[in-house]
């Protein structure tokens, strides 16, 4: 690793980071040229350059992997966790640096960068425990099966969660005694880069973990996706778009291995007639705008019966006149911050002329904040990243593209609904609906709500934050978190021994055939 001086526009954010790939235990270069990670906050700021990679970099980092994995696998799960451990506290040790890093590049408060670092430290401790109870089962007849790691792990994740979301796959990976190769996001590689050295610092074996840098998918990314029909992993893990998830799926299904897929996925909200309206429209606002809406979990569609419509819309309306946006490096108490790239700001205003075509009215946003239209609610330069208004859309229907479509944005859609079993087919209905919380203090709805959502997380009187490790993800193959999550990074093997002893050699005398057997036959 290497350091250099920014840009003098950008001195005061820090230094740039010159990273490399890594593989085999060493820092190297890539085939192909660099690639730059700028800022999010400030595009003049260059947190980082690194290798932008091709084909023969992902096949020496999966054959690096393929080579340590019969060392790493017998290695005793006590050492194994011991460097996970010591890898919890370098990340301890450099919370608040590794926080100002994600801040730079991808644009989260600094309260969302210290979170993301914790969740990271969080899931350390989580799968070192959950590891030890990892056992294999004997069974009746004497026969046993044991739980083996799977081999080479390739892992590709979002940048929009640079440290918490390969961290939950890396972890348990390394835990379980597989290799990884790693292809870390081009929106974040260099918060990538500090989390592997911070193993590496922690005592990394060569070959264990492995990276290799680059762009998306039309270059690295292809490469490396392409590595799935090659040979190069016995296992896949995902976390990311629902489209690029189905074609990871495909690869998959037609090599026979079972993918993880953790699919970034909008939630609902339901608010009955009895909720805490305070309350609801709080954690409306900070589930719907925090990151910018850009979290792996966040909230897209809020459905509020009819008898509380108006009183939600206004209070809800009222908290967005109040949301600070800016550059979250000079004003870390903004509620949000910049788009993470120019792609997802394409995708984003996009929406809007889809929102309007669809028939849905726009009650705020519509625009990009810039230095000629902000308004008070504006902190900060702005004038070198990408924020947009917050973005709120009123009758939406179940069947508009804004209530079934993921929209990574600051953006939600109010529906309102008549009954509960309403509000229960709708959100049952969209396919974007991974996280769903119902607001209420009735208890038979509650009872109804558990029993009949088809959310893989269910809340009530609360919002889903972004994942933690030991809850389940939007999941499709293995199950992504929570302790289940070890299933997808080991497999059964079933040993049969019939114990059949040798013969004894000609003059021995076994022990059993010396023992006098005599039956009285007289007393049967």
């Amino acid at each position: 690793m290497y350091l250099k001086a920014n840009s003098p526009h950008a001195a005061a954010a820090g230094k740039s980071v010159i990273g490399f790939n890594v593989i085999n235990g060493k820092e190297v270069e890539g085939d192909l040229s660099m690639i730059q990670s700028k800022s999010a906050v400030d595009g003049r700021d260059l947190v980082g350059m690194f290798p932008d990679s091709g084909e023969k970099d992902v096949a020496r980092a999966a054959k690096a992997a393929a080579d340590a994995f019969k060392a790493w696998s017998e290695t005793p799960a006590p050492a194994r966790e011991a460097l996970v451990r010591r890898t919890a506290g370098i990340l301890t040790a450099h919370r608040d640096k590794l926080a100002r890093i994600i801040t730079r590049e991808i644009g989260m408060t600094p309260r969302e960068a210290l979170g993301e670092v914790q969740e990271a430290i969080d899931a350390c401790a989580f799968f070192t425990a959950e590891v030890q109870h990892l056992r294999g089962r004997t069974l009746p007849s004497g026969s046993a099966r044991y739980r083996r790691p799977v081999g080479v792990c390739g892992i590709l994740a979002t940048g929009s969660s640079p440290l918490a979301a390969p961290s939950r796959k890396i972890l348990p990976a390394i835990l379980c005694g597989n290799t990884v190769v790693w292809k870390p996001s081009d929106n974040a590689p260099t918060a990538a880069y500090l989390l592997l050295r911070a193993m590496m610092e922690a005592g990394l074996p060569p070959g264990v973990v492995n990276t290799v840098n680059g762009r998306g998918r039309s270059g690295c990314g292809k490469h490396f996706l392409a590595g799935i029909d090659k040979g190069h992993y016995q296992s896949f893990s995902f976390v990311g778009s629902t489209a690029l998830g189905r074609t990871v799926g495909e690869l998959c299904g037609r090599n026979l291995i079972l993918p993880s897929l953790d699919l970034v996925g909008k939630g609902a909200m339901v608010v009955m007639p009895d909720a805490d309206l305070d309350r609801a429209v709080q954690d409306a606002l900070q589930a719907a705008f925090s990151h910018a809406g850009q979290r792996p979990l966040g909230l897209v569609n809020i459905l509020v019966h009819d008898a509380c419509a108006d009183g939600f819309r206004q209070q809800f309306m009222d908290g967005v006149s109040r949301l600070e946006v800016g550059n979250p490096m000079t004003d870390p108490d903004v509620a949000y911050g910049p788009m993470i790239n120019a792609r997802s700001a394409t995708a984003f205003r996009e929406h809007w002329e889809k929102g309007v075509n669809d028939g849905a009215t726009l009650l705020s946003g519509g625009d990009q904040w810039t230095e000629t239209n902000r308004t008070s609610q504006v902190k900060g330069d702005i004038a070198h990243g990408i924020y947009m208004q917050p973005c709120v859309w009123d009758g939406v229907k179940p069947d508009m593209g804004l209530f079934r479509n993921q929209v990574l944005g600051p953006t939600v859609s109010l529906t309102t609904f008549k009954d509960f079993d309403e509000a229960m087919a709708w959100t049952n209905a969209t396919p974007c609906g991974p996280v769903i919380s119902l607001y209420t203090h009735d208890h038979t709805w509650i009872e109804r709500f558990k029993r009949e959502t088809r959310a893989d997380l269910a809340n009530i009187n609360t919002t889903a934050d972004d994942p933690e490790a030991r809850l389940p993800f939007t999941g499709h193959g293995t199950h992504p978190g929570g302790q289940l999550a070890l299933d997808g990074f080991t497999r059964w093997q079933a040993v049969s021994d019939a114990h059949v002893e040798a013969p004894p050699s000609e003059g021995a005398t076994s022990s059993k055939a010396s023992r006098s057997i005599q039956t009285d036959w007289a007393s049967l």
